[in-house]
């Protein structure tokens, strides 16, 4: 009998790591072969690689329409090798941009579609549930509000907790790392992650530099820059500001949080890992103008931040768009370093979306639910 073959597809990095997890899981479960799209880490699970995520990968409504005709290549080749290679099953991993396309495809070959990390119909584009239910055949979540949501509209669901929960862990104390980089343990330390993509640095690096300036003003703040992977310290040199030094750390970025005092974290998984390490934080995000335009009509909920969407209540403050100041970052910013009651409380309310996050295992349980639909 021929070896089973499975579609995984992953559109960018946080998904990547998340798919090679998920994979390596799988094959130990079905001993099937794996191919798709996606980053160094799938390859690296030994995934045959017939797309690179880079491809799709972009933030905003305006940004990714000159993707589109990338876009549609790329769904119509990973539909097309699944067909052609009779794959057993069909794992979308986050994306919706990209994967309903694909499951959309996929369902004129007859491949089931199961899909891990849903799309966000509780935040925007509520319309796309029904697109889920007509298209997958089983949804896995990540988030615990997420189950009811996608059962009321009758789509099968099972939520199976955060991949995060068993991989964010510090490897060194706050003083090894002071030591390490050149920091003074006894002064306050602030961790700055202004996003992983250069369109997010465009719209957001600035903004938190100036930040930084005012937050150096009212005393003796020492900042590190925790870099995404792949962007280098090249991209960042005219951001710069003498007046302000900033840390910049590589591959250090878990180890940089749970040093810190506390962070100013651009939207996104980073809250997540924040959360899991008790960092408190300040969130904040800007897109371009005209994205911003369009879904200030579109945005369903109160909050922004995941970890005050995983809350129900504002557990770090939040500053998105226009709201995005320097001025608004660095008084919240001063308020965590000046009180330790603040600080207190923010770690706690952290502490509440830890526990929501679900007890570790979440590929483990992914995996399973995958293997029985193969």
């Amino acid at each position: 009998m021929s070896e089973r073959q499975v579609l995984i597809s992953a559109g960018e990095a946080s998904s990547d790591m998340y798919a090679a997890r998920l994979a390596t899981a799988l094959r130990a479960r079905t001993g099937a072969k794996f191919f798709g799209m996606g980053g160094p880490r799938m390859s690296e699970a030994g995934v045959e690689l017939i797309a690179d995520y880079h491809e799709v990968a972009v933030v905003g409504i305006t940004e990714v329409l000159h993707k589109i005709p990338t876009v549609i290549g790329v769904q119509n080749r990973l539909a097309r090798e699944a067909a052609k290679r009779h794959a057993a099953l069909a794992i979308l991993v986050d994306s919706p941009g990209t994967h309903l396309g694909v499951a959309r495809r996929l369902k004129k070959s007859n491949v089931p579609v199961g899909y891990f990390i849903g799309p966000q119909v509780w935040a925007w584009r509520a319309g796309r549930v029904r697109v889920v239910k007509r298209l997958v055949q089983r949804m896995v979540v990540i988030f615990p509000f997420e189950e009811k949501i996608y059962r009321d509209a009758g789509v099968p669901v099972d939520f199976v907790g955060h991949p995060l929960v068993d991989t964010v862990r510090a490897t060194m104390s706050r003083t090894e790392f002071a030591a390490q980089h050149g920091l003074d343990a006894g002064q306050p330390i602030v961790t700055i992650l202004p996003g992983s993509r250069p369109n997010e640095i465009a719209q957001n690096y600035a903004r938190v530099i100036a930040a930084c300036e005012r937050i150096a003003r009212a005393g003796n703040v020492q900042f590190v820059h925790a870099a995404a992977h792949g962007l280098s310290a090249e991209f960042f040199v005219h951001y710069a500001q003498p007046s302000i030094p900033i840390k910049r750390v590589e591959n250090a970025t878990y180890n940089a949080l749970a040093a810190a005092d506390c962070a100013i974290v651009a939207s996104g998984t980073a809250t997540v890992e924040a959360a899991l390490l008790g960092t408190p934080m300040v969130v904040v995000y800007r897109v371009a103008p005209v994205t911003a335009s369009i879904l200030r009509h579109m945005i369903r909920t109160p909050f922004i931040g995941m970890v005050n969407l995983i809350a129900g209540r504002r557990v770090a403050p939040e500053f998105i768009q226009d709201d995005f100041t320097p001025e608004s970052v660095a008084t919240a910013v001063r308020r965590l370093l000046d009180s330790s009651d603040v600080r207190e409380e923010a770690k706690a309310g952290l502490a509440e979306v830890r526990a929501k996050l679900g007890p570790g295992g979440a590929i483990e349980r992914a995996a399973d639910i995958f293997a029985r639909m193969m």
